[in-house]
């Protein structure tokens, strides 16, 4: 607990209106997407970029700890007060787009800024923000950064890594650093904004992003193709883009996945189908975006689709999308719980991923539907168990760590978007040798020397 003392002093430099200690505010900060619930000691609003400094001062010279949060979307507890501290909010105060500057085609932004209200503001500008996470309509960028968000555009657009130029941010210490520049070019001195990216707000506290914008594409085009197995749909997705074609967007679904949205909403899907894909693409001309429709079409083909459907206008692509964007929540009907995870591997391995997992899911009796965004390699897998049921979820977990050592065996990732935060830290020893986690440690010591910020993350403690 926080004593009274340390509460009226930070209340001095934040005003009272911006500090809480009430029950209503602490367990509303206590959770995540992950439904995990750790109560904080207190919620602090920052006003400005001062105030995040002279609090993390503060904190660093009394050894308090700070949890900086965003919108509390994120799926591995990132941003949970596992051991109490305070949560340092963004959303009150510091929710602004300072500038969208249209001749550099940048755009400057506060950590608070919701990622869907930043790519309204540069579309209407004829401007484009690519970075489209699931949670685009409440996540913020400062979490998209610190979680180094992906998405469905990611395919084709990558993730949020690559638009973001320039940094401010607040070290454990309270000094105010610059990270990157708004130039194409900067090669002087070491990368610190790459470091901060997907750090999990372990490093420094972000108080300002600089990102950069892209034209918005002229036409757009929605299609949707029905496999008899994974593994030929699978095997369309890579071979798509080895044929010099790249989708926005390649999403898929398993067969567990259709026959749960379809029990759920009854669209009409194929519930026979072994796996569907949905795809977008995108062009600055008409023709060129027939022809990338007309190849993938083809190749989708030459990999046993049998039915291969191109939406006609906005309404009917976001049909074809329904499937997708409501998947996630459909699979509940196979478990009470799910072990939602995503991992990612190079796309020619996308079959034998898929493979494995469907072995990993016979050998522990469990359900295990699989979705995502395959156009990046990106597969999320959801081990369904009774979460009522201990025995279940032993071997749910034990489910879960086959299907990440199959993910590394196979050239991949414990994690494309979510990141690693608490969910995932016990098995950041698969993924990295010792001499790598001691190199991690050693930054994290050299950033925070007295370990104040969001401690006991991403398996460093």
């Amino acid at each position: 607990m926080i004593d009274n003392l340390h509460i009226k002093a930070l209340s001095d430099i934040v005003g009272y209106e911006n500090i809480y200690t009430d029950k209503a505010h602490l367990i509303a900060y206590s959770y995540d997407a992950t439904r995990a619930r750790f109560e904080p000691d207190c919620v602090i609003f920052p006003r400005d970029e001062k105030d995040v400094s002279d609090i993390l001062h503060y904190c660093n010279k009394n050894a308090l700890i700070i949890i900086p949060r965003g919108a509390g979307s994120g799926f591995t507890g990132g941003s949970l007060s596992i051991k109490g501290g305070i949560i340092l909010a963004f959303e009150k105060h510091m929710n602004k787009i300072l500038e969208i500057d249209m001749d550099n085609m940048v755009a400057v932004v506060q950590p608070g800024v919701i990622n869907m209200d930043l790519q309204k503001s540069v579309e209407a500008k004829g401007l484009f923000y690519p970075p489209d996470p699931a949670s685009e309509e409440h996540s913020t960028i400062g979490g998209n950064v610190s979680e180094n968000a992906g998405g469905m555009r990611a395919a084709k657009y990558g993730i949020t890594k690559d638009y973001v130029m320039a940094l401010r941010a607040v070290l454990p210490s309270g000094e105010i650093i610059r990270a990157g520049k708004r130039t194409i070019k900067d090669v002087a001195g070491y990368n610190i904004a790459g470091i901060l990216i997907a750090s999990e707000g372990t490093l420094a506290v972000i108080t300002e992003i600089t990102v950069k914008l892209i034209t918005k594409p002229k036409f757009t085009k929605t299609a949707f193709g029905v496999f008899p197995s994974v593994q030929h749909a699978m095997n369309a997705v890579y071979k798509t883009f080895a044929n010099g074609i790249t989708p926005v967007a390649m999403e898929f679904l398993d067969n567990l996945s259709i026959k749960a949205v379809e029990e759920r909403f009854k669209k009409g899907l194929p519930t026979d189908a072994g796996a569907i894909l949905i795809t977008d693409v995108d062009a600055a001309a008409q023709n060129v975006l027939d022809e990338q429709m007309e190849k993938i079409s083809e190749v989708f083909g030459l990999n046993g689709c049998s039915e291969f459907k191109i939406a006609k206008d906005e309404h009917e692509a976001k049909d074809l999308w329904f499937a997708r964007r409501n998947c996630s929540q459909s699979i509940t009907i196979y478990g009470s719980k799910k072990l939602n995870e995503d991992v990612t591997v190079p796309r020619s391995k996308l079959p034998e991923l898929l493979d494995e997992i469907y072995e990993i899911s016979k050998k522990y009796n469990l359900l295990i539907p699989c979705f995502g965004h395959t156009g990046d390699g990106n597969v999320h897998t959801n081990v369904m168990v009774d979460g009522s049921n201990e025995e279940q979820l032993k071997l749910g977990h034990k489910a879960i760590e086959e299907v990440f050592e199959a993910a590394i065996k196979l050239g991949g990732t414990l994690s494309g978007e979510h990141g690693i935060g608490i969910s995932k830290a016990p098995f950041m020893r698969l993924a990295f040798t010792d001499a790598e986690m001691n190199l991690f440690r050693s930054i994290k010591k050299a950033f925070d020397p007295n370990n104040i910020l969001n401690p006991y993350k991403m398996g460093l403690d």
